[in-house]
């Protein structure tokens, strides 16, 4: 009825920044005080929008390797789940009653469904002739402890005609963010990989999302220790029931998945092979180039004024205990993670004698699927 706004908001102090819960909350178009709809739920939301008679918001939670569809009537707070399990919802449309979903699952690239009447029903069926050609391997979600007997939840996925008497070789591959999360979405390069004799291991470490804004939180200033920690604990997992050779693990990522591939490599050898991609680790050499001032200022103070914590958290200072052969990989034009950090870690690899591969897309931005000119 155009009286009141809905919107997504943080209600945590400014030092969480992107650590911190989304909330969904709505205000009178004319201004006033907010109200916080979900407050008591520790889970990011996304994409509000009304309901038909104005009464309840529909909107996306992000929980634990899912995304759910679901509804809260403003004036109770309740919350429906809708949708709910082991997929993914990435949006909706709203037409009255009905609504139309995209949703992904393991087995499923992106698709259109309908919910109407309590029914979720799957009405394009746009990757069905590819899929039918194909084998897939199943997303295993794996749940294990880490070294301080956190549970970590994560995905793995096996190669195609899996022996359990074999053991093999396994790819850690760490997501981006560091506040994301990998989920029941459909992972092209998972079932590339497994197709081709992997075993792929997914891990949504401390600083994920999904998980309530603490374990995110726990990152804050400290890069590098507990996430580090998590994400060998999955591969210990992993080893100790008998599917990863030991003898045979790489590790790789993109953005922070290349950070933390960074993190790793820097204080284990235990990895064959890496590739670190879009990755930082120089952080002072990125204040003032790099679009992070302000949550780099919050979380690590000034960097000439507080120089110890931006130095303890720069993989940089522990280059020389790199052994892993690694390809350093990014876009010449990212400003978002700037090709200088894979340059200088490439750089001190080679004065080492130990470098192997620097590769620039140089009219690439932080995706390297996009362009600048």
């Amino acid at each position: 009825d155009g009286q009141t706004l809905s919107y997504i908001t943080v209600t945590a102090p400014l030092k969480t920044m992107w650590y911190a819960t989304n909330h969904l909350a709505v205000i009178s178009a004319k201004g006033g005080t907010p109200n916080v709809l979900t407050s008591a739920l520790d889970r990011n939301v996304i994409k509000p929008r009304f309901t038909a008679n104005g009464k309840a918001i529909s909107f996306i939670i992000e929980d634990s390797a899912e995304q759910n569809f679901a509804t809260i009537d403003i004036a109770t707070k309740r919350i429906d789940r809708a949708i709910t399990g082991e997929s993914t919802v990435l949006d909706y449309s709203v037409k009255g009653d009905l609504v139309a979903p995209l949703i992904t699952k393991p087995d499923l690239p992106n698709e259109i469904f309908t919910l109407g009447g309590g029914k979720l029903s799957q009405i394009t069926f746009t990757n069905k002739k590819i899929l039918d050609g194909l084998q897939l391997t199943n997303a295993e979600n794996i749940r294990f402890k880490s070294k301080d007997g956190t549970e970590i939840e994560g995905f793995m996925y096996k190669p195609l005609g899996y022996n359990a008497s074999m053991k093999y070789p396994t790819l850690l591959v760490n997501h981006g963010g560091p506040v994301a999360q990998f989920d029941f979405s459909f992972d092209f390069w998972a079932q590339l990989y497994a197709a081709n004799g992997y075993v792929v291991l997914q891990t949504n470490p401390r600083g994920s999302s999904g998980y309530g804004q603490a374990f995110s939180l726990a990152l804050f200033a400290d890069w590098g220790n507990l996430d580090f920690q998590d994400v060998m604990a999955c591969v210990d997992y992993a080893i100790d029931k008998g599917i990863a050779d030991k003898d045979r693990l790489g590790v790789g990522g993109w953005s922070y998945g290349g950070i933390l591939t960074n993190y790793v490599i820097t204080q284990t050898t235990r990895f064959k092979g890496a590739v670190s991609g879009a990755s930082e680790a120089l952080y002072r050499a990125n204040y003032g180039h790099d679009h992070y001032q302000m949550w780099w200022e919050v979380e690590l103070g000034l960097p000439w004024e507080n120089a110890a914590a931006w130095e303890k958290i720069s993989p940089f200072n522990k280059v020389d205990k790199i052994t892993t052969p690694t390809l350093w990989i990014g876009g010449g034009s990212d400003w978002n993670v700037p090709i200088l950090n894979s340059e200088q870690m490439y750089q001190a690899m080679k004065r080492l004698g130990r470098g192997k591969t620097l590769v620039v897309f140089t009219a690439r931005i932080h995706r390297i699927g996009q362009t600048t000119y």
